[in-house]
């Protein structure tokens, strides 16, 4: 487990620190706060962005999803979306690379989940999709494991969330499984992970995500590097979740919020504040900038 940050820091992690060149950040439970972007944060973002180092959103939020602050983040050129599905050009929306699931492999996901009683929604096309029948239950009922207004404003409702995801088979993005009880989303982990052509990863402690084999945030982040000529050694990660893991580990400087989960902050060289303490904008100015 990395050092926390407010307390010491090695010469190393500040040596590398002061070498980044590319800025990788996680949106809920790191960069916002209560699901905000805040004023200090932005102004140390457009900051790093003017002194030449590329901030790139990497989330696994689809597109169509993201706060509307973070669009006008100054400068920022590309966005990470759907846990590496896609990278998304931030001026103009268009999607600049696309790694989809395979579809027989979504169909064998299909055909599990379809005998399960889970929510699921189902990413395409830079949008989220949910069954009718959920997001009208949501919208009545709401829930005590998943967010009824986040879901209500984001998700498009359709009438059988299983067919849809059969006609759409060649551009799944995601698919999120909602679980009330920890037990089932355990159980169902160890299923799904037995399923060849997938990844199973988790951004929330109620939730699992599927993508395709070789998607995640860092497959996608190698490629802007690769495109922009920047090496992993010269970037800096932050996260809180699982799926958020591959990219802090391959980072020059990988770093975990106060609230991430164990096994991230495991993974990570050194650990920052929460994310509700502005815990990006702290790192950055202090292991950046030298000065909060």
């Amino acid at each position: 487990m990395g050092m926390f940050i407010a307390e010491s820091v090695s010469d190393e992690i500040l040596r590398k620190s002061r070498n980044t060149r590319l800025i990788a950040l996680d949106l809920d439970g790191t960069t916002l706060t209560r699901e905000r972007l805040s004023r200090r944060t932005k102004d140390t973002l457009e900051t790093a962005i003017s002194n030449g180092i590329d901030v790139v959103i990497a989330t696994g939020r689809v597109f169509s999803a993201l706060p509307e602050r973070i669009h006008k983040i100054k400068g920022m050129k590309r966005i990470i979306t759907s846990n590496g599905a896609h990278i998304t050009d931030a001026k103009t929306g268009t999607f600049i690379y696309s790694n989809y699931a395979d579809e027989h492999a979504i169909m064998r996901v299909h055909d599990v989940l379809s005998k399960e009683k889970y929510p699921v929604e189902v990413f395409t096309e830079g949008r989220a999709y949910i069954d009718r029948a959920v997001y009208d239950d949501l919208a009545k009922n709401g829930s005590t494991y998943m967010s009824p207004k986040y879901v209500l404003r984001t998700r498009t409702p359709v009438d059988g969330i299983y067919d849809f995801l059969e006609e759409h088979r060649h551009k799944i993005e995601n698919i999120n499984i909602h679980f009330e009880f920890f037990d089932e989303k355990d159980a169902m982990f160890e299923t799904l992970s037995q399923l060849p052509g997938i990844t199973v990863t988790s951004s929330f402690s109620h939730n699992l995500e599927i993508g395709g084999a070789t998607t995640s945030k860092a497959t996608a982040l190698r490629e802007i590097c690769l495109e922009s000529g920047v090496a992993m050694e010269n970037v800096m990660a932050f996260g809180d979740r699982p799926n958020d893991s591959s990219m802090i580990s391959e980072a020059g400087v990988g770093i975990a919020m106060a609230n991430a989960t164990e096994d991230v902050k495991a993974a990570a060289d050194c650990i920052t504040l929460s994310n509700n303490e502005e815990g990006v904008a702290y790192a950055i100015r202090k292991l950046i900038f030298g000065k909060l």
